[in-house]
């Protein structure tokens, strides 16, 4: 055991120690230490006003400021966004502003812009209206002069036959009067011009035709050009339409549906000169709002150019103050000896940092008093911190999803490193698929400067997080892979020949006798010769199930140590002694047992029944084994370890609530009354100490706890090695899939004398590759081995209910905290 203590810690084994701190800063330097403590990112502030609400606090004034000007800033990002600018290479230099001169600076800023919004939408308003008027001018003058331009002999026709009939005006329908030549305005026919868009057009045309009872003529044509909407500012199809209509009656109802469908009404006059001189005026004032626009843009472009160049800046000063304030309103303001409180946590390393960050911000502040600083006793579990680096993060990331380390319990992540990808790779062994997969990762590590900066999608961004377990899923993949010896299912003679040969010609036909050895066993992994035998799936069977319930005790006997380090690290004697043993006891006597039965029959080519073995070890334990016999006394030693199994159970369950109960009378005895209570004892209150644990002990609560710990434990550890068999189910899916796609889809294209069809088999193969075996047996393996981490591993040691050390750093503050 000394030897063991004598080793040196692992930063990734157990959280880092950490201290109870507690600081007393004046007024004049707070937020300048702050500031600093913002800038080492090693403190974690506790909130000493949790029950005043936000707007309670001291300096909630300060607050709503940079929640103001964040909002400027988030509005001149928008600006910036809508204008389609490019951020400039090489922002020019500008002086250093406190936060007062910058408030000032984005209120001016901002008033400026609002401005020129304002008059850059009534421009454009006036504008678009000119277009559209321009529009309906060309389309309805062809209307206008189409209903007057009726050939000679027509109008000679009709007015001798039909005008001239002194009945004309009384009985002529609408149309007829106005296919009239002359003024419109002789027989009351008037017209209204507009612009509307295509997609109302219909609903709108029929509209008119019932509110005039069908007394209108309604000519339509499609404007050349999508144009922008003067309310809605968005490109749309418009159609210039001009109703023909009579009476004043008419004209009202007209104009009040084309108000109601957001049509624009335009005047055209009949008269051809007016016509040519409006069009005209038309076109020259365009022509000036297209110069004033332009002018108006570039002014507007040129104001948020000369932002967005500082804009990064002053978004990271805002946030950046916006943080200390809040950090400052978690601290008590004491108004008599003017200073602010504060207390928290921080690792121990850490001590002098902040010590040395806190006299900077005196010394910076000009303060005549210093930063009192000093560690205090805990009265609560302190918080879990791991220092990670790229590498290990993604992994920590995998067990703090169950949930966070109690502060300084074994972590599983410094052993989930290797056994996860293992794991995955057990169920997932292709060394074609592992290369594909290692490709993968290589890419995402390749391109890792660039892909940090971004921000990627929800599903990039997990991807791109888990890139080294992604790698190191691959290069176990492909090391299973050798082993299985699987290239996309196919077996390759990578290591030598193989060790048997055919008896006969025909060797691979279901109805053979099988194979002969010849030479020496394969060098590494499965002899390729099994493949296409008649005893593949048997043989593979065997080994992967076998194999998988070695690595599942191998990894609960792990579990179940690192429970016992627990116990000796917390000085825990009694989990030693009544937990420790009773579980490696049980745990071995059974399936321990199982696993060097599995071994010894792999070294010794023994023909024995496992099944048969483990079965009547229960039922017949003293019946002879005969055949199935591996070893000298074995039988002897089965009823040993099976007594041994039986006495675990009630070692695990009794004896430790029993000597709570002891240890609890010895204690206080002769107490029976509680300790009184002031503030001074309570905060002196040590952990561990008699005086926290005063309570009334509770037997029965104890004996419950232990017995469901006890009953879950004997229980779990045959559903639990049960559970690892999915290491071989997925192995064997994997396997029988892969070789599904390569037999019955690229071979079976490939027996075609015909490309086409070659092509096409080669593409589906590719795509069921893809999408089948590289994603969603991908995902399916990731999370069985997540699922053996999380209840098979985890369960026999791992506590799991602490909280994460969440220290103020502006390094952690992100876009969505403005």
């Amino acid at each position: 055991m000394e030897y063991f203590d004598s080793l040196p810690e692992m930063d990734l084994m157990r959280s880092e120690q950490m201290s109870s701190v507690q600081l007393i800063m004046p007024v004049e330097s707070a937020q300048r230490a702050v500031l600093y403590l913002g800038d080492l990112g090693l403190l974690q502030f506790q909130d000493l006003n949790v029950d005043k609400s936000p707007f309670q606090r001291t300096f909630v004034n300060q607050v709503k400021r940079c929640g103001e000007m964040s909002r400027k800033l988030r509005f001149f990002k928008d600006q910036i966004h809508k204008a389609g600018l490019m951020s400039s290479a090489r922002p020019p230099l500008q002086q250093d502003l406190d936060l007062q001169e910058l408030e000032v600076l984005l209120a001016e800023h901002e008033r400026e812009l609002i401005e020129m919004n304002n008059n850059s939408e009534k421009l454009r308003q006036t504008y678009n209206e000119m277009l559209e008027f321009k529009m309906v001018l060309q389309k309805a003058v062809g209307f206008l002069v189409s209903s007057n331009g009726h050939s000679a002999a027509e109008e000679r026709e009709l007015d001798d036959h039909v005008y001239s009939n002194g009945d004309y005006d009384d009985t002529a329908s609408l149309l007829e009067r106005e296919m009239r030549p002359g003024p419109s305005n002789q027989s009351g026919l008037r017209f209204i011009s507009g612009i509307i868009s295509k997609a109302k057009v219909l609903s709108f045309e029929r509209m008119l035709f019932r509110a005039t009872r069908g007394n209108m003529l309604f000519n339509q044509a499609p404007t050349d050009e999508q144009i922008v909407d003067p309310v809605s500012t968005e490109m749309v199809e418009k159609i210039v339409f001009v109703v023909f209509f009579s009476g004043e009656q008419a004209k009202t109802k007209i104009l009040k549906i084309c108000e109601a469908f957001g049509a624009n009404c335009y005047p055209v006059p009949e008269d051809i000169t007016k016509q040519r001189q409006l069009t005209g005026e038309v076109l020259s004032r365009l022509s000036e709002l297209e110069v004033t626009l332009d002018a108006g843009i570039r002014h507007r472009n040129n104001a948020l150019s000369s932002i967005e160049s500082q804009l990064p800046k002053w978004t990271n000063m805002v946030r950046r103050e916006k943080a200390v304030y809040d950090t400052l309103n978690m601290l008590n303001f004491d108004v008599t000896k003017k200073c602010l409180v504060g207390e928290g946590w921080c690792p121990t390393f850490a001590k002098p940092q902040i010590q040395e960050a806190l006299q900077r911000a005196t010394f910076d502040s000009s303060s005549q008093v210093g930063v009192i600083f000093h560690a205090m006793d805990p009265v609560e579990s302190p918080p879990t911190h791991f220092r990670t680096n790229r590498f290990t993060s993604a992994f920590q990331e995998i067990v703090d999803a169950y949930g966070v380390a109690r502060y300084q319990e074994a972590n599983p992540a410094a052993y989930t490193v290797v056994t996860f990808p293992f794991l995955f790779a057990v169920m997932f062994g292709d060394w074609g698929h592992g290369i594909c997969l290692l490709m993968g990762a290589l890419f995402l590590i390749a391109r890792e400067s660039k892909l940090g900066s971004k921000k990627l999608g929800s599903f990039m961004e997990m991807l791109f997080g888990g890139r080294y377990v992604l790698l190191l899923m691959s290069l176990f993949s492909i090391y299973c892979g050798l082993i299985y010896n699987e290239f996309f299912s196919v077996p390759f003679h990578i290591f030598g020949l193989s060790a048997y040969q055919c008896r006969d010609a025909t060797c691979s036909d279901a109805s053979t006798v099988g194979l002969v050895k010849v030479r020496d066993a394969y060098p590494f992994g499965v002899d390729p010769s099994w493949r296409g035998s008649r005893s593949e799936l048997p043989f593979l069977n065997s080994l992967k199930m076998k194999m998988s319930i070695l690595l599942g005790v191998t990894q609960m006997n792990l579990g179940i140590i690192l429970g016992y380090f627990n116990a000796r690290f917390f000085r825990n004697s009694l989990d030693v002694r009544y937990q420790f043993v009773p579980h490696m006891i049980f745990l071995n006597s059974l399936f321990g047992y199982l696993s060097l039965l599995i071994i010894i029959k792999w070294c010794t080519g023994s023909q024995a029944d496992l099944y048969h073995v483990m079965i009547y070890m229960f039922l017949s334990p003293f019946e002879d084994l005969g055949e199935n016999q591996l070893f000298w006394g074995q039988r002897f030693i089965q009823i040993i370890l099976l007594l041994a199994a039986l006495v675990a159970v009630p070692w695990m369950l009794f004896p430790k609530p029993f000597i709570l109960k002891r240890l609890h009378l010895e204690r206080f005895q002769g107490r029976t009354y509680g300790i009184l209570e002031t503030s001074e004892t309570h905060l002196d209150m040590e952990p561990g100490s008699a005086r926290e644990h005063h309570e009334e002990f509770n037997f029965s609560e104890v004996f419950v706890h232990q017995m469901i710990h006890s009953i879950e434990f004997v229980l779990g550890a045959v559903s639990n090695t049960a559970s690892y068999l999915r290491l071989w189910a997925l192995s064997l899916a994997h396997s029988e899939l892969s070789t599904v796609f390569y037999e019955k889809v690229l071979l079976l294209a490939w027996g075609y004398d015909n490309i086409i069809i070659r092509l096409v088999g080669l593409v589906v193969f590719a795509f069921a590759t893809a999408f089948i075996l590289l994603m969603m047996e991908t995902l399916s393996a990731f999370l069985h081995a997540l699922r053996l981490h999380w209840v098979e591993f985890q369960n026999k040691f791992y506590q799991g209910d602490g909280y994460k050390f969440r220290p103020f750093s502006f390094a952690l503050l992100t876009d969505d905290e403005d």
